[in-house]
């Protein structure tokens, strides 16, 4: 029953982070939000998620598969072996050593399985992107941003140069990624006078949300995925909730309306899903108690779910 037992993602195996060599994917959630501008809660968004993903503990149990609907494939999740590796410890009052403890732990993971982080705010892709580079050894990683904000922020008098709206600046300042590596779909709201400028100077993919109107979202996909996988060894893609709509998704710290429709989002997560240059995944930024529907952490889980049956059934 998807109420009853230890809420695991999808009711998967617990194991240790050393312990995944026989696994195809392992889940490892951040609860961590001490590095957020806006409305804190993003903490509670591991255990939502998995909470949710119990839902699907049907799609496990069910001799033969079950047909996706939307999809139209015939899909037994009994087929491939995910396993949920718990949380990483965090730190709330030392931010260094909590980004340490998530790049050992997504480092670990990755020499032996796909990493899929949990959030938390959105600074912890930093160091989980840092982790899956250096744990599956990759010299050079592409970079998929799906998101309202760009999070290029170098440094801010308010909050410094290491918070949530300074993740993807972390990510192309780093050894193993530039920005021409970076492709952004969904962002809107407001940047810098300068930012098309930046954006054109740096190489950096820029898909905001009046691309997706103008173009759709399955070639907008494509082309941020193709270009990001060109000259890299792997992708990281990070899926902030805030890129959906927030009348869909209300449960985030920073809501821009305006975003992505479900529909869209989990269009988004199929296709990514399929690309065999795909090493990585994080959905980020729930924050539950700004949405007491549960409506935003269903659709978090979904679009795991919908990502980890394209990349693995």
């Amino acid at each position: 029953m998807s109420y009853a037992g230890v809420p695991s993602f999808l009711k998967s195996k617990l194991r240790d982070v050393d312990d995944v060599d026989d696994c195809d994917a392992a889940v490892l959630g951040v609860p961590y939000d001490g590095a957020v501008s806006n409305r804190p809660g993003a903490r509670y968004g591991p255990r939502a998620v998995r909470e949710a993903s119990c839902w699907w503990t049907y799609l496990a149990g069910s001799k033969g598969g079950l047909t996706n609907m939307r999809t139209g494939r015939t899909v037994d999740f009994g087929e491939f072996d995910l396993v949920d590796c718990g949380d990483v410890p965090v730190f709330p009052m030392d931010e260094t050593r909590t980004a340490d403890s998530i790049t050992a732990h997504v480092a670990t993971v990755a020499e032996r399985a796909m990493p899929v982080t949990i959030g938390g705010d959105h600074y912890c892709t930093w160091p989980a992107f840092r982790g899956f580079a250096e744990g599956a050894g990759h010299d050079r990683v592409g970079f998929v941003q799906i998101d309202a904000h760009t999070d290029t922020v170098s440094e801010s008098p308010m909050f410094g140069t290491d918070f949530h709206g300074s993740s993807t600046q972390l990510i192309a300042d780093s050894d193993h990624c530039d920005y021409v590596d970076v492709n952004q779909i969904g962002i809107r709201g407001y940047e810098s006078p300068e930012f098309f400028e930046f954006a054109e100077e740096t190489g950096l993919g820029l898909f905001p949300m009046s691309d997706v109107a103008d173009r759709g979202i399955e070639t907008v996909v494509e082309a941020a995925i193709e270009d990001a996988a060109a000259e890299t060894d792997a992708v990281y893609v990070t899926f902030d909730i805030d890129a959906v709509e927030p009348g869909i998704a209300p449960g985030t710290g920073t809501p821009e309306p305006g975003g992505l429709s479900a529909d869209q989002a989990l269009s988004v997560m199929e296709i990514l899903g399929r690309h065999d240059a795909v090493g990585a995944v994080d959905l980020m930024e729930v924050a539950p108690t700004h949405d007491p529907t549960g409506n935003t952490s269903q659709l978090a889980a979904n679009l795991l779910v919908a990502f980890l049956e394209e990349q693995f059934l």
